[in-house]
């Protein structure tokens, strides 16, 4: 699995200034590594969740000036796209690797999704390990501790999640840049997959709420 490890040098591609310079050495450098985790985790996720998965590495086409500040590979149950539903992902920071379930703004099911949720926070809190963390912004590094939330602050998220249109909600875990396991691919897709199993009950919860009743 020497092709998924990631060093030093793949975080400092952040640093490159210019649109055009950052998104050629993306482009050559990190997608074949999410090109190759998605040979691995698509089928896995597959298998996983009994629904089918696909790959979808992000082009940041859209952007005409400022070069992006992180990127990501997203494995979603659709072919064509992965932004309006429940997915999973694994992506860099210059600061450290992230791996996802995600519920972004785009995702229509995510005010029932956190509805269901709220008919319980403390439980589902329960379910997530302690050493994981939660965003409410896809867009920026920052992320809350597991060890830090209590089911009020929860139930903050999730009411915010419900009730604003551009709110989100990830859960997952942060791999610093310095982590040996980066340069060691198999055992970097073992925690990966691992961190999946643990949060395939959250992925569950997003697909019944995706389902129109």
């Amino acid at each position: 699995m020497a092709e998924i490890e990631f060093t030093q040098e793949d975080f400092d591609v952040f640093d490159i200034e210019g649109l055009d310079a950052r998104m050629e050495a993306l482009k050559t450098r990190i997608r074949p590594k999410f090109e190759a985790l998605g040979i691995e985790l698509a089928p896995t996720l597959s298998s996983m969740t009994g629904d089918e998965f696909f790959t979808h590495v992000a082009k940041h086409a859209r952007r005409k000036v400022n070069p992006p500040n992180d990127t990501w590979v997203a494995f979603a149950a659709n072919k064509r796209g992965y932004k309006k539903l429940p997915h999973f992902q694994v992506g860099l920071f210059g600061t450290h690797l992230f791996v996802w379930f995600a519920m972004i703004y785009e995702a229509p099911a995510k005010g029932e999704f956190a509805e269901r949720l709220l008919d319980n926070p403390g439980e589902w809190l329960k379910k997530v390990p302690k050493d994981f963390v939660w965003s409410i912004d896809h867009m920026k590094p920052e992320a809350i501790s597991q060890s830090d939330v209590d089911a009020d602050e929860f139930t903050s998220m999730l009411t915010r999640l419900r009730d604003v249109k551009k709110a989100e909600l990830l859960c997952g875990i942060h791999i610093d840049r310095q982590d040996p396991i980066l340069k060691d691919g198999d055992a970097l897709l073992k925690r990966i997959e691992e961190t999946y199993q643990q949060l395939l009950p959250l992925y569950q919860e997003a697909q019944k709420a995706s389902v129109p009743s």
